[in-house]
């Protein structure tokens, strides 16, 4: 190799860099081929969305792209046309801005790796040595259905041959390192093929339609155990458990990742005939993470967002800590518009509304009479939970509001004094900032956003029922110990039809799921986009409107 290589793997840098591809399925379809892309949907699909046509085009394009920036090396030898070949798949996958569309598109180059093999095939590596990679990744291709895994084969085939050719020490390693780079590229698909949940020759990714509806719910590990669910992960555990590497080191690395597909909920059907299928997405932070680098957390929440639009969904919603991100999903939708947004908070009260009378009769029949009741409701300052606050307050004895801002919670407890005065109620309410107060509490209610249990046996009376409306809990399991005591999970909705889930959701089954994402599910299937969930305010009449839906589709809340 000599220094006119240099400029060589430039100019193929340049060719690979330029987005034919890109630009020829935006021409031909007038649709955005991030939305249409073959490594998030598939080829069928993606042939669904845009056409044979512009499909193909594109790939013909991109051969060509890869043949034309090796050709440059003929007459080089091997090492610059591999050093050609690296340059021009790195242009491909990380073009310089002023070539890159708006926003980078984060193609994979498949169709540009086989162009990279034609040209190598003219440069020096043999004809029937250059046949075989393409061989195998069809062989690949036929036997298990995976274009991605088909492609990887290509890759690494292409160092493997070259490890038996007389070739140079710097040719084989430049094949290994092309082979790496392409297989971090698909390092997305390969997690996907772990998990069962990427597209297969034959089975064409569901895309909306009359009959089926598509969503996208944006989840996080509760706890590191909650890792090991993904297979891409669970290589880490028994290091972990041997203390060969450390909880932070995971955490640290679980801040790199961007957004990915790691499940699907499938078998959802509502009660008029539709299929709902709802996939699953997550940047693996976990709680404390979340809320302690909020610019983070809100920069994954809209890269979800973006991905969930480019796998065809119609919405996109925020679970568990997620739902407070970016002033509760605000900015979010304001940074992706191509995909409607919603935090879930509207359901989530609807089922509080609906789950708080038949849990006050119950108490009642089975105890004492609720004027004589004392109960609490901790994290009052939250909209859930003081929502909880309106309709216990004129019915129980006296009240406890626990909150962790003091002026805030006193100006609610005037509202809810005027309240109770105007029905003609006599409920004594007290404020605190402390939750052992509750000890004093025949019934609790606690909907708070702390990463944690915050809610302990030390806390409670003997005998008394908490419901918890906690996503992580806040009940912490030790309270069940303590007599007589019942503990209610909250805004946990059964799924209508038969559900299947690849994952554990921590809600006690495949069909039982948080009231955010049967939200989702529920936005997507009605298209009432003005009623979703953004921001700290809940309209009654959005509320009203969920829980009716709900019912009339199929879901039902699980008290």
């Amino acid at each position: 190799m000599n220094w006119t290589a240099v400029p060589l793997a430039l100019l193929a840098y340049l060719i690979g860099a330029v987005p034919l591809g890109y630009w020829t399925v935006q021409r031909l379809s007038g649709k955005s081929p991030r939305l249409a892309s073959v490594y998030n949907l598939g080829l069928e699909s993606a042939v669904r969305v845009v056409g044979a046509g512009p499909v193909l085009l594109a790939f013909a394009v991109d051969v060509f792209k890869g043949f034309l920036a090796v050709y440059l090396a003929r007459g080089q030898g091997l090492e610059t046309a591999m050093l050609l070949a690296v340059a021009a798949y790195l242009g491909h996958i990380y073009p310089p801005p002023f070539l890159a569309p708006e926003r980078p598109f984060r193609p994979r180059g498949g169709a540009l790796l086989i162009g990279l093999l034609a040209g190598l095939s003219v440069t020096g590596y043999p004809y029937l040595q250059a046949f075989l990679p393409l061989v195998f990744a069809l062989i690949v291709y036929a036997l298990t259905g995976y274009a991605s895994l088909a492609v990887v084969t290509m890759a690494v085939s292409i160092a493997l041959v070259l490890m038996f050719l007389p070739v140079s020490t710097a040719a084989q390693v430049l094949g290994w390192v092309l082979a790496a780079v392409v297989v971090w590229r698909y390092k997305e698909n390969l997690g996907r093929i772990l998990e069962g949940t990427e597209p297969k020759l034959g089975e064409p990714a569901p895309l909306p339609g009359e009959d089926r509806v598509v969503c996208a719910f944006m989840i996080h590990p509760l706890t590191l155990e909650d890792f090991w669910q993904s297979p891409r992960f669970a290589w880490l555990r028994p290091l972990v458990r041997a203390g060969l590497v450390k909880q932070a080191w995971v955490e640290r690395l679980a801040e790199r990742f961007r957004p990915m597909k790691v499940g699907e909920i499938r078998g959802v059907r509502t009660k008029d005939g539709r299929e709902i299928r709802c996939y699953l997405i997550s940047a693996p932070l976990l709680p404390h993470q979340i809320t302690g680098k909020p610019e983070l957390a809100t920069r994954r929440a809209i890269q979800g967002a973006r991905l969930a639009a480019e796998l065809g969904a119609t919405v996109f919603g925020l679970g568990a800590f997620w739902s407070v991100v970016g002033e509760k999903g605000l900015k979010v939708q304001e940074a992706v518009p191509e995909i409607q947004v919603t935090n879930g908070g509207a359901y989530t009260a609807g089922t509080v509304k609906a789950a708080i009378p038949q849990i006050l009769e119950r108490f009642e029949r089975e105890g004492k009479p609720l004027s004589d009741v004392t109960a609490a409701v901790v994290g009052a300052n939250g909209v859930v939970a003081f929502g909880i606050a309106r309709q216990i307050a004129p019915l129980v004895g006296r009240l406890i509001l626990v909150g962790r801002n003091l002026e805030r919670l006193e100006k609610s407890a005037e509202t809810l004094r005027r309240m109770v005065a105007r029905k003609g109620a006599k409920t004594e309410i007290v404020t605190t900032t402390e939750i052992p107060a509750i000890k004093e509490a025949d019934l609790v209610f606690t909907a708070t956003s702390d990463p944690g249990a915050v809610i302990f046996p030390d806390f409670v009376k003997p005998g008394a029922w908490i419901y918890d409306e906690g996503v992580p809990p806040d009940v912490d399991p030790a309270v069940k110990e303590v007599p007589g005591v019942r503990v209610i999970p909250g805004g946990v909705v059964r799924l209508p039809g038969e559900a299947e889930v690849n994952l554990d959701l921590r809600f006690g089954g495949p069909d039982l799921v948080p009231a955010c994402l049967a939200e989702t599910m529920i936005l997507a299937a009605e298209e009432a986009w003005d009623r979703k969930s953004l921001g700290g305010q809940t309209k009654s009449e959005n509320i009203q409107f969920f829980v009716d839906r709900a019912a009339e589709l199929g879901f039902e809340v699980v008290d």
